[in-house]
């Protein structure tokens, strides 16, 4: 796989560690927006490794809960979600197509309100073609989401045109109507993911961008991982 430039910085075959539930739940391709506090440095091919803190159950419930929620609005009710939560390994990868702010992602007509309601945090790093690492046949393979999704470029003519204030500003009116109709369970869903979140920021876990490059002897892949 060929290096992409970003700025000062080479990355070739990146990899960022995730704390679980989060890192399964992106591989599964439920969870289609990785939210953080700085843009995407990169656009392609990301690979996903889970962190090493085994995830607390209440933690899992109420992202399960959070997905669950959000799913029912675009009218899936059998959200299938992963077994096992594994720690410290290889989950697999997602493709980054792009990187918009919140206020863009929450306002974007063009996506269904499920995927808009993941916005929560000042950055949406846009996801797609979610693939599962699978050790005994040392490769990967392609994962069916609940809900595909294509997020539509600005300009088609250039795959790198989905960036932070690409998209229009305005405020939708779907997007009002949607805050105004929730559901007191989305409310609750959406509520606990943020308290899930900040709980785990507070007992010590908070998400850091330092980078390591590492070779992968699973894959055979050199990779940058921002843990």
């Amino acid at each position: 796989m060929g290096s992409r430039n970003r700025g000062d910085v080479n990355y070739r075959n990146p990899c960022l560690t995730m704390h679980q539930p989060w890192a399964s739940l992106l591989v599964y391709g439920i969870k289609r927006i990785e939210g953080r506090s700085w843009p995407a440095p990169i656009t392609g091919r990301l690979w996903i490794h889970a962190a090493s803190k085994i995830p607390e159950p209440e933690t899992i419930k109420a992202m399960e809960d959070f997905y669950r929620e959000i799913y029912a609005v675009n009218g899936i009710t059998d959200l299938k979600f992963p077994e096992h939560y594994p720690v410290s390994r290889l989950l697999g990868c997602v493709e980054v197509v792009g990187c918009v702010t919140c206020d863009e992602l929450v306002n974007w007509d063009q996506i269904p309100e499920g995927v808009r309601l993941e916005g929560q945090t000042k950055f949406c790093w846009l996801c797609e073609q979610p693939q599962i690492y699978e050790a005994a046949i040392r490769g990967i393979s392609p994962v069916v989401p609940p809900l595909p999704v294509k997020f539509p470029l600005p300009n088609p003519r250039d795959p790198f045109s989905l960036k932070p204030r690409s998209l229009a500003s305005s405020p939708s009116s779907s997007g009002t109507s949607d805050v105004n109709n929730r559901s007191e369970n989305l409310v609750a869903a959406i509520a606990g993911a943020r308290a899930a979140a900040t709980q785990f920021s507070k007992n010590g876990n908070p998400p850091s961008n330092t980078v390591e490059v590492g070779d992968d002897s699973r894959t055979g892949n050199r990779y940058r991982r921002a843990q």
